[in-house]
């Protein structure tokens, strides 16, 4: 009778083994990297702040971009000007997991140089577009080669985000362009569809021309029917405006060897014109944006 249990056991045992290795194989991967960077704007209703950051090898260039503080004691220390010192946690999605979101924030948050005198507003500091605020009229042009312009989508609700096409970083532009291209497919057989509309912007200008832009718009959709244009726009900004355009919507990219590192701008602009949502990562899915929508 003993003998008969044990091939049994045997296979419980390896089944176990291989569930477990298989559950470990799909555990996120979280990185930890050394950071350095001055404090330019606090967000107390997200609990982040803006940090002019400096380079962090194996990771990213030095850049200005929003970052998540876990803990509430570390953000209250926190006052524009100062120098700090941290850890950035990365943890990246799971292999196979398109939906997962990646995610990043600051631990071990340390000033390391006090600001002697923050000013109220930092010189420099990147602008937090905030809800209820008017947004400029900023031109562009779209994927047809025409100029348009921020102020013509006003009695619609418009959901606008920054990209540019040729973006290497999966969590980051392609993410964005997926999520917009499910509020597409959602919004297309709905009533409301004519009320909402979408526009991406890339801040690439000296590459992404009109013809690229409509190549790259029906990828993404996943149809050639120009008629996708009547609700998602393809846009890019012209080089002069570049500076200006960032400093309102708080993105912030740097060329570095034919890459553009960058941080992420999603805003969701109520017909009035005026902000109602603002979206610094890309922990959010087409449903939130729908959400915000729903309230304009």
């Amino acid at each position: 009778m003993n003998r008969n249990l044990r091939p049994a056991s045997l296979v419980i045992i390896v089944l176990a083994a291989l569930l477990s290795s298989c559950h470990r194989a799909q555990a996120p991967v979280v990185k930890r990297y050394a950071f350095t960077g001055t404090i330019e704007a606090l967000d107390p209703s997200s609990q982040s702040a803006i940090i002019n950051g400096d380079d962090i090898p194996g990771f990213m260039s030095a850049m200005a971009m929003s970052y998540k503080i876990k803990d509430a004691a570390e953000f209250k220390q926190l006052a524009p000007g100062d120098k700090i010192s941290a850890d950035v946690v990365v943890v990246q999605a799971k292999p196979g997991n398109d939906d997962a979101a990646p995610d990043y924030w600051l631990e071990k948050v340390r000033v390391t140089v006090h600001a002697k005198e923050p000013p109220a507003k930092p010189s420099g500091a990147l602008h937090l577009p905030t809800p209820g605020e008017q947004v400029p009229d900023f031109a562009f042009t779209n994927q047809d080669g025409k100029r348009v312009s921020l102020s013509q989508y006003k009695g619609k609700t418009l959901l606008l985000t920054f990209i540019y096409t040729r973006c290497p970083f999966p969590d980051y532009c392609p993410r964005v362009s997926h999520e917009f291209a499910a509020v597409y497919h959602q919004l297309d057989h709905d009533a409301a569809s004519n009320k909402i509309h979408l526009l991406s912007v890339s801040f690439d200008p000296a590459h992404d021309s009109p013809k690229i832009l409509r190549e790259y718009a029906f990828s993404l959709a996943g149809t050639k029917d120009p008629a996708l244009f009547h609700g998602w726009e393809f846009a890019t900004a012209r080089s002069a405006d570049l500076t200006r355009l960032a400093a309102f919507f708080a993105f912030a990219y740097k060329e570095d060897g034919g890459t553009i590192t960058h941080s992420l701008s999603t805003t969701v602009i109520g017909p009035d014109g005026k902000i109602i949502t603002w979206r610094h990562d890309s922990n959010w899915h087409a449903a939130d944006l729908l959400t915000d929508a729903a309230g304009a």
